[in-house]
C-alpha cells in the first residue's frame, strides 16, 4: 500500500475521508445542519462548518480534497534499508553512544540516500513506519544472545520436562538489596526548577531480600520471601549466606507440597560447596539449572524487584526500619497478586505452561 506525504495518510485513508466528505456534501444539499451532520458522520462540528463554508463558496469540488501532494521521497527499498540501519546501532555509523536522535537519523537519511529531511518530517517518517521514542533496555557487552536461545531450548526445555513428570513447581530464586538512599523516581514540578528529595546523609544500613516467584500449570503463582536487616554492628552478617537460602528453599518445599525444580544464577553464593553438597543430598526433590551468564532479563524475581524498589522511589526514610517495613508490605501485596507473578514471568518472554 502506497503512502502518500500530505499528513501520512494511506491511500485507502484518503480514500475513506473523501467518501466522508462527500456524505457531508449530499446531507448539505438536503438541507441538514451542522450539527446533524457531525452526529450522523462522527466528526466534529467544526470540520463539518468549514466544509460547509468551503461548499457554501465552491461548491462540492471546495469540500473534497486536492488529492495528495506528491510521492514519498523514500521508496519502499529506501525505507527497508534504512531500518536495517537504524537496526545496526549509532556505533556502527560513527557516533560515540548508542542513542539515535531525529538529528542523528535525519543525517543518516542524507548520508544514505541523498535526500533532506526536516527533523518534523523524519519524525513524521519514523512513526508512520512503525518507530517510536523508547527508553532502552540494558544488556552486558559479555552477555551471549546465542548462549541465551541455547538455554531457552536446552537447560529450561530440561527443566520443564523435570517438572512435568515429577509434577514439581519452576522456581525462580534471586537476591537484591536496598539502602537508605532511595532510588530516584518521576515526578511532577515547575518547568525550570528541579524536584529535591531530601535524604539523610548520614547512617549505614542495608536491607537484604532473597525471593522465588513460584509455577506450575493448574495452580496459582506464588511468591516467597526472606528480608534480612544489616546495621553494621559488630559479627552482624551483611547478607544472605548459603545456610540462609537452604533455609529459604525448604519453607519453600513445604509450602508448595512438592518436588522443586529451581533455576537461579551462577553468583558464588550459589556455588558453595555447603549449597552444592545440599543440593546433592536433596536430589529427590530438588533440581537446580543455571541461567546463562549476564541474563537478569530471564528472571521473573527481577521484576519483582524492579515493582518493589519503584514503590520506595523518592521514600525520604527517617531509618533503616522504614525501609524495610515499606519492602515488607510491597511485597506482602505481591504475594496476594498473582496475575503480577505472572506478569512478571511473562515480561521475561519465557513460557513454562506448555
Amino acid at each position: 500500500m502506497r503512502y502518500a506525504q500530505g499528513g501520512g495518510l494511506t491511500d485507502a485513508e484518503r480514500a475513506a475521508r473523501e467518501r466522508i466528505r462527500l456524505q457531508a456534501v449530499v446531507r448539505f444539499e438536503a438541507g441538514e445542519t451542522n450539527r446533524e451532520v457531525a452526529a450522523a458522520l462522527r466528526v466534529s462540528e467544526r470540520s463539518v462548518e468549514r466544509w460547509h463554508r468551503a461548499w457554501r463558496e465552491h461548491g462540492q469540488g471546495g469540500v473534497l480534497s486536492q488529492g495528495s501532494p506528491g510521492r514519498p521521497r523514500l521508496s519502499e527499498t529506501q525505507i527497508a534499508r534504512l531500518e536495517r540501519e537504524l537496526e545496526r546501532g549509532p556505533l556502527i555509523h560513527g557516533w560515540a553512544d548508542q542513542r539515535w536522535t531525529l538529528a542523528r537519523i535525519k543525517a543518516l537519511i542524507g548520508r544514505l540516500f541523498h535526500v533532506s529531511y526536516t527533523v518534523e518530517g523524519t519524525w513524521r517518517l519514523l512513526k508512520r513506519h512503525g518507530w517510536s521514542w523508547q527508553q532502552p533496555a540494558r544488556r552486558a557487552i559479555e552477555r551471549d544472545d546465542d548462549a541465551v536461545e541455547v538455554w531457552k531450548k536446552g537447560d529450561l526445555a530440561a527443566g520443564k520436562s523435570t517438572a512435568a513428570e515429577r509434577s514439581a513447581w519452576i522456581l525462580f530464586e534471586d537476591e537484591a538489596g536496598q539502602s537508605m538512599t532511595p532510588p530516584r523516581a518521576r515526578t511532577w514540578g515547575r518547568i525550570g526548577q528541579t524536584p529535591v528529595v531530601r535524604v539523610r546523609g548520614r547512617g549505614s544500613g542495608r536491607v537484604s531480600m532473597a525471593g522465588m516467584t513460584c509455577y506450575k500449570p493448574g495452580e496459582r503463582s506464588r511468591l516467597i520471601y526472606a528480608i534480612r536487616e544489616y546495621r553494621g554492628r559488630k559479627d552482624e552478617p551483611k547478607g544472605f549466606g548459603w545456610r540462609d537460602l537452604r533455609g529459604l528453599l525448604v519453607r519453600a518445599r513445604i509450602q508448595l507440597g512438592g518436588p522443586i525444580v529451581l533455576v537461579w544464577d551462577n553468583v558464588r553464593l550459589h556455588l558453595t560447596a555447603g549449597m552444592k553438597a545440599f543440593i546433592e543430598a536433596n536430589a529427590e526433590w530438588l533440581t537446580v539449572f543455571q541461567l546463562p551468564t549476564y541474563a537478569p532479563d530471564l528472571n521473573p524475581q527481577e521484576g519483582v524487584w524492579s515493582l518493589v524498589k519503584r514503590d520506595i522511589g523518592n521514600l525520604a526514610a527517617a531509618d533503616l526500619a522504614q525501609i524495610t517495613r515499606a519492602v515488607k508490605r510491597r511485597l506482602k501485596q505481591i504475594q496476594y497478586r498473582p496475575d503480577i507473578v505472572d506478569g512478571c514471568l511473562a515480561g521475561t518472554g519465557l513460557a513454562i505452561h506448555e
